[in-house]
């Protein structure tokens, strides 16, 4: 089956926030290992005076390798080919990773659409010909099991052609919502990508989401991208919280309980209308709780 351009040798755009959309840090650490793998420089980036609240996306301080401290402002950049890549074992290869672009920042607080224009009007100039919007949600997902990643389009072309959803979803979104509906205007064919990351465990970074975007990543594009350290880290992740589990006898019954109902969604017996009833369950749970938690991460599935 062919699949759109963008989605396999063309020019791919893959876009991840900081903030709602990026439960587990997944979506934005897989967008990060994009840009370390590939040498990825800046090519264009938004005036971060426009659209950024500074009391609640604060600007950092650091201090660099040459011992200088400086400001670092909260902003969104599109970084695009023009640096050193990695060395050969770690470097992304497949059809278009040359042309591979990332977009990365973090989650505005105020002129979104003229906020996701601008950046769109600069993936044009750019001729970027698709684009991955990754997200990573809370979710009733067991830690032990592998974590699912929901693929979804508003393109009824990408659907066909890569074999995914449209998004049953309504309620509260993010800034992914809106930069792919803005796209979308734009000509622009789009496919958004959710990790399902266990709400129990959302205070820490969680590499095993990470390693599910990337899987899909490579699944929809053809990519090949070197993993590094992240399996490893995703193990200790998993075994750290089984040692919290193992010290908690709720936690581990609660645990046990979404082994069980995830087992029997995944069994092969299992029917299609079992499944949609439990997809259905979820989404209106989250559509009650933006996030699906109640620090409102996460956009829903889109």
């Amino acid at each position: 089956m062919n699949q759109p351009a963008g989605f396999e040798g063309g020019r791919l755009l893959v876009v991840a926030f900081e903030g709602w959309n990026d439960a587990g840090e997944a979506a934005t650490g897989a967008a990060k290992l994009l840009v370390e793998r590939l040498g990825l420089i800046e090519v264009s980036a938004v005036d971060p005076e426009l659209y950024f609240d500074y009391q609640f996306t604060r600007p950092t301080i650091s201090v660099g390798d040459d011992g200088v401290r400086r400001l670092e402002w909260p902003g969104a950049a599109i970084m695009g080919p023009g640096g050193e890549a990695s060395d050969d074992d770690d470097r992304v290869t497949g059809p278009g990773a040359e042309n591979l672009h990332v977009l990365i920042g973090a989650e505005p607080a105020r002129s979104w659409k003229g906020f996701a224009a601008e950046l769109i009007d600069a993936a044009l100039a750019a001729d970027i010909e698709g684009i991955v919007l990754l997200g990573a949600m809370l979710a009733d997902a067991p830690h032990t099991r592998p974590l699912a990643v929901f693929a979804s389009s508003e393109n009824p072309e990408v659907r066909s052609a890569l074999g995914v959803e449209r998004s049953s979803y309504e309620g509260p979104v993010g800034i992914l919502s809106v930069i792919a509906d803005q796209a979308e205007r734009g000509g622009i064919p789009t496919v958004s990508l959710w990790a399902s990351v266990p709400h129990y465990v959302h205070n820490a970074p969680s590499p095993k989401a990470v390693l599910a975007l990337l899987g899909k990543v490579e699944e929809l594009t053809g990519l090949s991208i070197p993993r590094g350290s992240l399996e490893v880290d995703a193990k200790a992740w998993e075994a750290g919280v089984d040692a919290l589990a193992a010290d908690d006898d709720e936690m581990a019954g609660y645990i046990t309980q979404l082994e069980q109902a995830r087992d029997a969604v995944d069994a092969p017996e299992a029917s299609g209308e079992a499944i949609a009833q439990e997809f259905e369950r979820y989404l209106r749970r989250r559509g009650e709780e933006p996030g699906g938690r109640a620090d409102g991460r996460g956009d829903g599935p889109r």
